[in-house]
């Protein structure tokens, strides 16, 4: 799901920088292996972007022998990120439509998500880029549509965020309104926030050289 109109965009993203990159699916997505029950014992909890930010990234991090990496994510991906920079060193971050709260624009869109899968052709879509399509689906729409989620809110953690912040969203998201990157508030660390026109929830693919060349521009003077 990296692929833009050109290509395989997070390779465009190393050749741009000149950095060696590691791209992974977090379990139960892409070709990674499979979760069982994900509707009923193995259902995902409120706090998953923070398990995954705090207990599974440092984890693989540690095995790859990967120190202060710059961390790249677009929307779960990128709440990620930021949790992660909230408690780890990094060298900087780069975030797209991340989720720093749940908005109702959000809650609406993946219901209408909901019933295109059941009903229309999105699970027919999403079947070219998951092994197991109905766990990476269903667990996600689930933990977002429940109850406990709606408290979903990292907005303080960002406050504890001392690396570089680049924070790109685009302005006909329909999953998320301007105000996720314009709420990321370091207390201490800068952040530079951009405001994508003709843009959706995916920049690296409604705006891929754009995307790319603000990401060259940002880490150009970074470690």
């Amino acid at each position: 799901m990296w692929r833009s109109r050109d290509g395989f965009w997070p390779a465009q993203v190393c050749a741009a920088t000149g950095r060696a990159g590691v791209v992974y699916s977090r379990r139960g997505y892409g070709q990674s292996s499979a979760i069982a029950d994900v509707r009923g014992a193995n259902r995902l909890a409120p706090d998953y972007m923070h398990q995954e930010a705090w207990d599974v990234l440092p984890e693989l991090l540690g095995v790859l022998g990967m120190e202060r990496p710059v961390l790249l994510g677009h929307s779960d991906g990128g709440t990620i990120a930021l949790l992660h920079a909230a408690r780890h060193p990094v060298s900087a971050c780069v975030v797209m439509a991340p989720h720093v709260m749940v908005e109702e624009v959000s809650i609406t869109s993946i219901q209408a998500a909901r019933e295109a899968y059941v009903h229309g052709h999105l699970r027919e879509r999403l079947a070219k880029f998951h092994h197991d399509v109905d766990g990476a689906f269903w667990q996600w729409n689930d933990v977002w549509l429940s109850e406990g989620f709606r408290s979903f809110d990292i907005r303080p953690l960002c406050r504890d965020i001392e690396a570089p912040i680049l924070a790109l969203q685009g302005v006909d998201d329909a999953y998320g309104s301007l105000a996720q990157i314009e709420d990321i508030a370091p207390a201490s660390g800068p952040i530079e926030r951009h405001a994508l026109a003709a843009c959706g929830h995916s920049p690296h693919r409604d705006q891929p050289q754009h995307t790319l060349a603000l990401i060259e521009t940002f880490l150009r003077d970074k470690p």
